[in-house]
């Protein structure tokens, strides 16, 4: 959906809060993302990013970008590559929701993760980029970031299988029987909480990463608004899951390729490389974290879904995502058939 927005108004707002802000403002709004409005604000002497709220009626605690701004103010300063945030708005009526704006970072996002147009080597890279980063998003102190009251450090699995559950149904726009199956399931297989707690991003795959094009380090990790303090277990399992995912879907995947010709690691040593940079022997309960995975995916697609069939996408390819509800949850639906104690542990 487009919004009509006044820039006039939010000209002059940026020049009384953001230092060294001058105007005219010139606003694109970027045509990818699926959940949080997101626009290129030009000046004649600078760039900025704008994340705002949606529109419209709001599922309970969706496109929270007051946590997006709180936990990328916290990460400045540490090894985890973030967007700078210059300033977050409470004022509704400024352009009808709370928002936050950013500095921009020059850089290119893959969309793509085969990454067709790098060589072997380059493929390689990246992926270790992306586990070295993922390893310091969960290696962070807490609570020296000033984030311990950023979620509740305990019960991770159950609350958030509880969260989405109830996400899901209420913006269920159709009966998915793969999608019944795997809560039950996950409700008869929660396992115990096992301790380990960390800051986890909760949407991190490769097209919310800004690298650079020379070096292919990453300058910028996106998208925070699902993140919380939880299960490291769920961003490494959501990782690991969009290898499953088809060539042919809007959101690609890595499904049928040989990854390891492309110079793509396994998952084997994927996950390898990220215990051995955590400083981890073994992982319990892997099979359970991928099942959960395709749940928490499937459900985050049918709010997509919902969101789109009652006007208030911010995105043109909403139906295209919202569409991979079902064979998502599938494809969970097929995991599923590893019984608990087959592969509840990594090794």
């Amino acid at each position: 959906m487009s919004e009509s927005l006044n820039w006039d108004r939010l000209d002059r707002y940026l020049a009384r809060h953001v230092p060294g802000y001058a105007g005219p403002l010139e606003a694109n709004a970027f045509a990818a993302g699926q959940s949080n409005p997101t626009y290129l604000l030009t000046t004649p002497n600078a760039r900025y990013v704008l994340r705002k709220k949606p529109p419209g009626a709001l599922l309970k605690s969706a496109h929270a970008v007051d946590r997006e701004y709180k936990v990328q103010r916290a990460l400045v300063d540490t090894d985890v590559p973030v967007a700078r945030v210059l300033h977050l708005c409470w004022d509704e009526s400024i352009l009808g929701t709370i928002f936050y704006v950013m500095e921009h970072v020059d850089g290119c996002i893959f969309w793509d993760p085969a990454l067709p147009d790098l060589t072997p080597s380059e493929r390689t890279k990246v992926y270790d980029e992306m586990n070295r980063v993922l390893a310091s998003i969960h290696s962070q102190n807490v609570e020296a970031l000033g984030l311990d009251d950023y979620g509740r450090p305990d019960g991770y699995f159950e609350r958030q299988l509880k969260r989405w559950t109830a996400q899901y149904r209420s913006s269920q726009t159709e009966t998915i029987p793969a999608m019944d199956r795997l809560i039950d399931w996950l409700e008869r297989n929660l396992p115990e909480d096992d301790g380990a707690v960390s800051l986890v991003h909760g949407d991190y795959r490769i097209d919310n990463l800004m690298f650079d094009p020379n070096s292919l380090q990453i300058k910028a990790v996106f998208d925070w608004e699902l993140s919380t303090i939880g299960h490291p277990l769920a961003d490494l399992a959501y990782q690991v899951m969009h290898r499953s995912l088809g060539r042919d879907w809007h959101l690609r995947g890595l499904a049928g390729l040989d990854v390891e010709a492309l110079g793509i690691p396994s998952e084997e040593a994927y996950v390898d490389a990220y215990m051995s940079r955590r400083g981890l022997s073994s992982i319990n309960n892997w099979h359970f974290a991928k099942v959960f995975a395709f749940f928490r995916f499937s459900a985050i697609c049918q709010g997509v879904m919902k969101r789109d069939l009652d006007g208030i996408s911010a995105s043109p390819d909403a139906a295209h995502v919202g569409a991979m509800a079902r064979p998502v949850a599938e494809i969970g639906a097929e995991l599923i058939g590893l019984e608990p104690g087959q592969s509840q542990s990594r090794f």
